[in-house]
């Protein structure tokens, strides 16, 4: 029984790998599955992009305030995101609703 779980762990183990990503002027060793590494490090380079950006155009004391504002931009655009895929939905659900609707009053006029 401990063979075969012990062999699970392996196999999972080496479907990983370790990277590291930079943010910040900090280094973050990771472990990964390797179909998440291409996505990774595209966002941390919009993450020091926005950095950068922020930096710039604020007087900044602290890295702490860069990346809560880095952050706080990021969330604003995934909720903004989110409501637009929600309005989307709802629109696609309604004219679906009313498709069926058309559908049997035709049937009942047969």
């Amino acid at each position: 029984m401990y063979q075969s779980t012990d062999r699970y762990l392996l196999n999972s183990v080496n479907e990983y790998i370790k990277i590291k990503l930079a943010i910040a002027d900090r280094v973050y060793p990771l472990t990964i599955a390797p179909e998440q590494e291409a996505s990774l490090r595209v966002s941390a380079k919009k993450i020091e992009g926005v950095l950068k950006q922020l930096e710039k155009s604020y007087a900044v004391r602290d890295k702490q305030d860069v990346l809560a504002m880095c952050t706080l931009q990021f969330a604003a655009q995934l909720e903004k995101q989110s409501e637009h895929s929600n309005s989307s939905i709802e629109e696609v659900d309604n004219s679906k609703i009313q498709e069926l609707i058309e559908m049997i009053d035709a049937h009942l006029q047969l």
